[in-house]
């Protein structure tokens, strides 16, 4: 009974944590339209940095704390969580003061690292560090909603964290898409304060969350402490022991979940600065927009639905790597890197097949060249993206966390190390391109470290990636036909035309990847238990 609440309840938090993503991406669109790829690249100078930040006050709290109380609930002591809980409400107001006291008088100081100089046309040094100052502030709240969701969440009770979540997300959007069109659309236009107010949407939108969270604190509070006086142990354990053991749950945690922020910090402090200067230079922070935002957006969804989906699966991995059953493990692996291949390289392939309508459709026509040439190069990144989350997701249910965090480091080192000589040499494409490098050789770790700490066979999932690979190259390859053809008749010369060139592209790159992988019988192994219609069907056929 206990597993199957925290299997859905990690199911109802990775649903929660996917329209979180959907909405993220939705919003980006209009607020694209109007403050331009330029405008973007400004609200990523400052919201990459506090993401960072951000993430190192919290600290991986949520995750930590959440493991630290059901530990001692499971004890029956469920004093030792709640004296935690309080002494995080207090230790994480500092953190967040300190963290947004930080970000906000270091904004002068780092803005020249990440813009060298203004040019016309681009961001102000003003404008950059107003927008710093202004995300800065969420920094306050932010760290103490953390410690809240994780306490619930040591309960077993996703609902709190999922809720705040979404309400937090909307909040968010609306204060930033309400601001920026009041300002840009019936004010001066001035689009660095614009940018600076939607960036004081993190802040918005945290009370939100906030809220969520307190409304369901106090409608809980006395079945909570009701436990707490109940507890049937009591370990006794002081404030320095409690964080010794927190931290220790807490740094692997926070520092593979930074994967993706720490390279987007990578290129926000050397794009600008190895682009200046070159036959690129007019067009570098219209780049960084494109490549941090608007594109990044796109790539994120596969990415989501992928690892929302194999996530569910991390805690029976732990619970059988735990018991010792081989077997089991054998399974729930395979099947975790079947979901991520079956999903993840399709889509990979599909946006780089589509990349010009798909941007154009929902960013316009005025960057298309370069947002439609940044989406094929760097679409692809979706399967690495959700490769890397999940093999260092297995690799903690495994309870390898060391090798998690050496995967990354290794692979920001490879990132760090070629990034601006790339950049130099090759243009836009060099940062992408070690992007790819770098994820590269953290997959390859993770990989290597699952085959040998879980005894695990590659040779049926390398089969099963060589099919998914060709089914996915011809899908791409009657979508490219289809959609060079329709381009006679249809120039992608409005928007309309891309919108439609779209449809029919995904249409049909839908209905042949469907085709083969049904006829095939690859959707029934490896979806076939969520969508048992497949089985159905194939009884009434036979009959």
């Amino acid at each position: 009974m206990a597993d199957q609440k925290l299997m859905r309840g990690t199911m109802v938090l990775t649903a929660a944590t996917l329209i979180s993503k959907i909405l993220g991406f939705v919003y980006i669109v209009p607020f694209a339209a109007l403050v331009g790829q330029v405008g973007l690249g400004l609200y990523g100078y400052g919201y990459s940095q506090y993401v960072v930040i951000l993430s190192l006050a919290t600290l991986g709290v949520p995750l930590a704390i959440s493991k630290f109380v059901s530990k001692y609930h499971s004890l029956g002591d469920y004093e030792t969580g709640h004296k935690l809980f309080k002494s995080g409400l207090i230790f994480m107001s500092i953190t967040g003061f300190l963290a947004f006291l930080t970000l906000f008088l270091i904004a002068p100081v780092i803005t020249p690292l990440i813009l060298p100089r203004e040019i016309e046309g681009g961001n102000t040094y003003a404008d950059v560090i107003f927008t710093i100052r202004m995300v800065s502030v969420a920094l306050i709240i932010v760290p103490v909603m953390a410690v809240i969701r994780g306490y619930f969440q040591g309960f077993q009770s996703m609902g709190p964290t999922s809720v705040s979540q979404v309400v937090e997300q909307l909040v968010r959007i609306f204060f930033i898409l309400a601001m920026a069109y009041a300002i840009v659309g019936f004010g001066n236009g001035d689009i660095g304060l614009a940018v600076g107010f939607a960036t004081f949407g993190a802040f918005v939108g945290g009370l939100g969350g906030l809220a969520v969270l307190l409304y369901y604190w106090f409608k809980r509070r006395k079945h909570i402490l009701k436990q707490v006086e109940e507890s049937t142990t009591r370990h006794n354990l002081t404030l320095p022991q409690m964080y010794k053991e927190l931290i220790a749950y807490a740094l692997p945690l926070s520092f593979v979940g930074l994967a993706i922020p720490l390279f987007q910090n990578i290129d926000l402090f050397s794009v600008n600065r190895a682009l200046y200067g070159t036959i690129y230079e007019t067009y570098s922070e219209a780049f960084f927009g494109v490549l941090n935002q608007s594109v990044h957006k796109i790539v994120l969804i596969p990415m989501a639905l992928a690892t929302a989906l194999s996530i569910t699966l991390v805690p029976t991995i732990t619970k059988s790597f735990t018991s010792g059953d081989h077997n089991a493990l054998q399974r729930q692996i395979t099947q975790t890197y079947q979901i991520i291949l079956f999903i993840s390289v399709p889509a990979a392939v599909g946006m780089t097949a589509l990349a010009y309508p798909v941007f154009a459709s929902l960013y316009g026509l005025e960057d298309l060249n370069l947002g439609g040439m940044v989406l094929r190069y760097y679409g692809p990144m979706t399967l690495f993206f959700s490769l890397f989350s999940v093999t260092a997701a297995i690799l903690q249910g495994m309870n390898r966390q060391k090798q998690a965090v050496l995967s990354l480091v290794a692979a920001l080192l490879v990132k760090l190390a070629f990034n601006y000589l790339l950049l130099v040499t090759m243009g836009p494409v060099g940062a992408i391109t070690a992007t790819y490098m770098g994820f590269s050789v953290g997959i390859a770790i993770n990989v290597w470290a699952i085959g040998r700490y879980a005894q695990f066979d590659y040779s049926s999932i390398l089969k099963r990636f060589m099919l998914v690979l060709m089914f996915s190259l011809v899908m791409a390859g009657m979508v490219v036909l289809a959609i060079n053809g329709l381009q006679a008749f249809m120039p992608l010369e409005t928007r309309m035309n891309s919108f439609i060139l779209m449809f029919i592209g995904v249409g049909i790159g839908a209905i042949v990847y469907g085709y083969l992988v049904y006829r095939s019988g690859l959707a029934e192994k490896v979806l076939g238990h969520r969508f048992r219609f497949l089985n159905r069907k194939k009884v009434n056929q036979k009959s």
